[in-house]
């Protein structure tokens, strides 16, 4: 089990899980994730736990006669990152799972899932005949999607100069796919998206550079030139965003910033 946790963000701000909780505040290192799976080993999944170590794999369960060895991280991604074999794993325990691609023989326990926050925001730019594209309709059966991006979660489209501003809120709409890709050679991360809303009024950039928590954030810093998770700027873009569109509050029900990941 590794004490490090080298993926989240120092300006992660926790937030608050329902009541009931084991914690009163999500996660943000490896250690709360085994704290919260020690609450729902048992009555969520029917296991008993025989053994944690500090060797791989994490934990040693049994669920009747059947065994199985379970590794926890923070993200889903870390099990690559730390090189481990998933020939000796049968599941990850994480937070956040951003692992598309996962050995289809490991089974990916999301925790954020279970105590329902289980989100995340990310930036796209798009541009040219692709910006125009998106327009267009409501609803697409494929489109590249960020490689680390669930299903359910939240896409900002920022369309690039001269317009610099997001208009276009989606929602990743199905399982993400490492499939051949309908726009360009090779493969790319693809999923369906369907709109959430179209902001009458834009965010702009302008608008978010002048913001005094906005302008920090590494998605400024490089100038939208990336696809960036969002997800611990949501707060203040969501309240910038609903302030200038009142009717979105409606259409952004299910994302406020209080079911963020």
């Amino acid at each position: 089990m590794s004490a490090r946790n080298d993926n989240v963000p120092p300006e992660y701000r926790p937030i608050r899980l329902p009541d009931g909780a084991p914690l009163d505040y999500a996660p943000n290192n490896e250690q709360g994730v085994v704290f919260l799976f020690s609450d729902l080993a048992r009555k969520r999944f029917g296991l008993r736990v025989e053994s944690v170590q500090a060797g791989f794999p994490d934990c040693i369960a049994y669920r009747g006669s059947k065994r199985i060895r379970i590794e926890f991280e923070y993200y889903s991604s870390n099990f690559a990152t730390h090189r481990h074999p998933a020939a000796g794993c049968d599941w990850i325990v994480c937070w956040i799972h951003d692992w598309p691609g996962a050995p289809k023989s490991l089974r990916i326990v999301e925790l954020r899932r279970e105590f329902g926050v289980g989100f995340s925001v990310w930036f796209q730019p798009v541009s040219g005949e692709y910006a125009a594209k998106l327009g267009k309709s409501n609803s697409w059966d494929s489109w590249s999607v960020p490689s680390q991006a669930m299903e359910g979660d939240l896409l900002l489209f920022y369309r690039t100069a001269p317009e610099s501003c997001v208009r276009d809120v989606f929602r990743v709409a199905g399982p993400v796919g490492h499939v051949e890709a309908d726009w360009k050679g090779g493969l790319d991360y693809m999923a369906a998206i369907h709109r959430v809303c179209t902001l009458k009024a834009p965010l702009h950039w302008s608008e978010m550079c002048a913001n005094s928590v906005i302008k920090e954030a590494g998605f400024i810093r490089g100038k939208m030139r990336g696809r960036y998770r969002a997800s611990e700027y949501w707060p203040e873009l969501y309240q910038m965003i609903v302030s200038r569109n009142p009717n979105a509050e409606r259409e952004l029900k299910m994302f406020g910033p209080d079911r963020l990941a």
